[in-house]
């Protein structure tokens, strides 16, 4: 059965059309990788499935748990249980990281007291993100993803941009987080090394360029021709 469901998605963002037709499922307990080149829509597509405001939707809809979701705000797609680590995260001043945490604890299927795990033990009462390392951003997004447990992951390039020891943490604990003690979570990951599929297994693999779904298969089949023949871009 599908949990998340992709009909001919048109999204503006900046003024710009970004998104031109995307059409996809994502199979309960299943993950896949999307793939392409920068600048191909990849990050829009999960802002247009989170529903940042940043992400206009100008036609086609997002069906998830069987509803249609196209129109809700943020708020209420993680209550339904979608939860989203961004490649860019902002800094939010005022709220305590703890604060945070405790807030999607309540509202997902997760728990607090998970700091210690991620090193974050003497982050918790500082604001969220300001003055965070990337590896530090990385780890207090996993453990915020982490309280909430949802029932769709959504990670945009969780290797990018960490040290081995931190993408050593993150990968075993996106691992963690799908598996869930039996409760398979599914997953929708953007990646361009493919590195974060040592961790996980993977289901399906996309290929996003100029807007547009152009491929999908076995994701390191998919990932092997990358590396071997590029997105061919070029002979668009």
């Amino acid at each position: 059965m599908s949990l998340l469901e992709i009909e001919d998605l048109h999204v503006e963002a900046g003024g710009r059309k970004i998104l031109k037709g995307v059409s996809l499922t994502v199979e309960e307990g299943e993950t896949c990788v999307l793939f392409g080149p920068n600048g191909s829509g990849k990050s829009t597509l999960l802002s247009a499935i989170m529903g940042f405001s940043s992400a206009k939707v100008t036609q086609g809809r997002i069906i998830f748990k069987g509803r249609d979701i196209t129109g809700l705000p943020v708020d209420a797609r993680a209550r339904l249980g979608i939860g989203m680590m961004m490649q860019r995260p902002p800094n939010v001043i005022g709220v305590r990281l703890g604060d945070l945490i405790e807030v999607a604890a309540k509202n997902g299927h997760g728990s607090t007291g998970h700091e210690g795990e991620f090193r974050m033990d003497s982050m918790m009462d500082r604001d969220v993100n300001v003055g965070f390392s990337g590896g530090e951003i990385k780890r207090s997004e996993m453990l915020q993803l982490t309280a909430q447990a949802p029932d769709l992951v959504m990670l945009d390039e969780p290797e990018s941009g960490v040290d081995l020891e931190s993408i050593n943490m993150i990968g075993s604990k996106v691992r963690d987080l799908i598996e869930n003690n039996g409760r398979r979570t599914s997953a929708f990951v953007i990646t361009h090394t493919g590195q974060i599929m040592d961790f996980i297994d993977v289901n399906k693999g996309y290929i996003m360029i100029d807007g547009r779904i152009r491929s999908e298969g076995d994701p390191r089949e998919v990932l092997d021709s990358i590396k071997a023949h590029g997105y061919g871009v070029d002979d668009e």
